[in-house]
């Protein structure tokens, strides 16, 4: 049984438009929207951004992502970094205006050169998959490395890709735990699931199977498959844990209920070895783990 990692273009679609939802606490909640759409219609950039966000998030007005449009297209040009890499995003993503990479680019750009970490993360995910863009890894290096260094988390895991298979700089499994790591103790499940199978695999660190237990169990807590599986793997060889079928069915049962397709054939085969009483426990407790919220498994 093989034990799997995450792939930074897996989560590519999954964060671009997670980022944009995540800037609604930027927006001045507390503001009067009269007094706010009379700021930005004089030219306020900062009014204009978070009018923009209103309209976004449909926060004290009707939701409209024309509008939302609209007004951080006037941020933007005004140089609004926040403003231009939200635009980047609705280019990117097709949200209010017709899908357009070149213009999603542009707008990314702007707001990378001014140090916005989310949108050089974004510039570095772009280069690194050829998604609207040349594939470039050195470009793709050189993004990830400036978001990385400012702490954003996806920017750290994706240097850390790079990293451990040599993509735009020399392959190099310390650099590329080191990168896992910052961004791992962010509470980034990838990483997390990707340092733990760096100590797995002693690769880039010692092998240390109760590293790799810990690393899987952080991430699975949080609901993420691939660790709940590879989670299995470990109790059902033996390895950082006392060997245990049930444990292993237990995280096997839960990776599959979200379609990990290795955990399906893994819990169909263990069975095999179980007692239909040990069979029972482990629905038992994947039931309690589920309900819990992946605190009590």
């Amino acid at each position: 049984m093989n034990l799997v990692s995450m792939n930074q273009l897996q989560i590519l679609c999954r964060s671009i438009v997670a980022v944009l939802l995540m800037t609604t606490a930027l927006a001045t909640v507390a503001a009067d929207l009269a007094t706010l759409q009379k700021k930005a219609q004089a030219g306020d950039a900062e009014a204009q951004f978070d009018l923009g966000m209103r309209y976004a998030t449909g926060e004290g007005v009707a939701q409209d992502n024309k509008q939302a449009l609209k007004w951080w297209q006037k941020a933007a040009a005004q140089g609004e970094p926040q403003a231009q890499f939200n635009l980047g995003v609705l280019y990117q993503e097709g949200v209010g205006v017709s899908q357009d990479y070149q213009e999603a680019l542009k707008w990314f750009q702007k707001a990378a050169v001014q140090g916005h970490a989310k949108a050089q993360h974004t510039l570095g995910t772009m280069y690194a998959f050829g998604k609207g863009v040349p594939k470039d890894y050195t470009q793709a290096v050189k993004w990830y490395q400036q978001a990385a260094v400012q702490g954003d988390a996806l920017a750290q895991f994706g240097l850390g890709g790079m990293y451990r298979f040599g993509r735009g700089v020399p392959q190099d499994d310390t650099q590329a735990v080191k990168w896992y790591r910052q961004a791992a103790v962010q509470g980034n499940a990838w990483a997390q699931t990707n340092l733990g199978l760096m100590y797995a695999e002693g690769k880039g660190v010692l092998q240390d199977y109760q590293q790799a237990v810990k690393w899987f169990q952080k991430a699975a807590a949080q609901g993420y498959a691939d660790a709940q599986y590879n989670l299995g793997v470990l109790y059902a060889n033996g390895e950082g844990v006392p060997k245990d079928f049930v444990r292993a069915y237990l995280w096997w049962n839960l990776a599959a209920a979200q379609g990990q397709e290795n955990s399906v054939k893994n819990r169909d085969a263990v069975k095999e070895d179980m007692t239909a009483e040990q069979i029972a426990e482990g629905q038992r407790r994947s039931s309690k783990c589920l309900e819990s919220n992946y605190q009590d498994c």
